[in-house]
């Protein structure tokens, strides 16, 4: 079964930067977004990023111009790129793929942002 694979997470200071990836573990077809979420305790989990396969992208509010969504889906992969973090960005980050048929989730990264 094909699993969405996520790194790069850890621990870093208010005002670093992280980034994120997702790869898939084997083929996904007819990929038509890709996007991040994320859930922070006790908060319900948030979309904060998604990209179409056209490459139209989508932010929340709270990361527009800090975070860069970017991905593959000829390699079924795809990027977040964290700058200016912020304590408040603390969550763990989920990674989506949607396709015709289903939903693929990742098992989840979490950051950390010490203030």
């Amino acid at each position: 079964q094909v699993q969405l694979v996520e790194s790069g997470g850890g621990l870093v200071q208010a005002g670093g930067s992280l980034r994120l990836s997702c790869a898939a573990s084997g083929s996904i077809f007819s990929i038509n977004a890709m996007g991040w979420y994320r859930q922070a305790p006790g908060k319900q989990r948030e979309l904060v990023a998604h990209i179409t396969s056209g490459g139209a992208t989508d932010y929340a509010n709270s990361v527009k111009g800090r975070f860069t969504i970017s991905g593959a889906n000829a390699k079924n992969t795809v990027y977040l790129q964290m700058n200016s973090l912020k304590f408040e960005d603390t969550a763990v980050y989920y990674c989506v793929f949607w396709t015709d048929l289903r939903d693929y989730w990742g098992q989840g990264t979490q950051v950390t942002v010490s203030s």
